[in-house]
Formats: C-alpha cells, sequence, structure tokens
C-alpha cells in the first residue's frame, strides 16, 4: 500500500483510473493477434495508427 498510495489517493482525489489506457493496450493486443505473421512492420504501424489513432 505504501507504494502505490499516491495512485490510490489520485483515484479519490480526481476519480481518475487507466481504465483507457487498459482498453486501447486490449485493442492493440487484439489487432497484433489478427495480423500474426505480417512481416512488414512499417506496414502493420501504418494500420495501427489508422484504425485507432
Amino acid at each position: 500500500v505504501q507504494t502505490h498510495y499516491l495512485g490510490i489517493l489520485n483515484f479519490f482525489n480526481n476519480r481518475a483510473t487507466n481504465a483507457a489506457a487498459e482498453s486501447f493496450n486490449a485493442k492493440v493486443k487484439s489487432f497484433r493477434n489478427a495480423l500474426r505473421g505480417v512481416r512488414d512492420v512499417e506496414f502493420f504501424l501504418f494500420r495501427l495508427a489508422k484504425i485507432y489513432a
């Protein structure tokens, strides 16, 4: 608790969570699984930016 007390207090003061970041991370992981085997990294990043940007 002592390690994370600032984050805990931030939630109670501002009602701020990291749910948006976790959701975006899940979307990126799903997209990465859908394009498994793609060797062109630039194309992958281009598609990722166009869909989720």
